[in-house]
């Protein structure tokens, strides 16, 4: 099962932010809660917690782009089963 990871409200009057840093690429695992990618707006940068453990699969807004609050930033998929 795939979630999204979704760009969260960042505070009253915000709707947008531009990504400054992905700390984790495609295919990498991840783990909820941790930060795993940087997004700044005109008033702070934020580091974007991940909603939970699996598989980074897809970017869909890489550095320097653009996103409103509630876009998709990434897709995470689970982790691989080793039996």
């Amino acid at each position: 099962m795939e979630h999204e990871l979704k760009l969260p409200e960042l505070g009253e009057g915000i709707e947008k932010a531009i990504v400054a840093c992905w700390h984790v690429k495609e295919g990498d695992e991840v783990n909820q809660g941790d930060e795993i990618v940087e997004v700044v707006t005109d008033k702070a940068s934020f580091g974007v917690p991940c909603p939970c453990s699996g598989i980074l699969k897809k970017i869909m807004v890489h550095e320097g782009g653009e996103i409103r609050v509630g876009g998709v930033l990434a897709n995470i998929g689970a982790g691989e089963s080793i039996i």
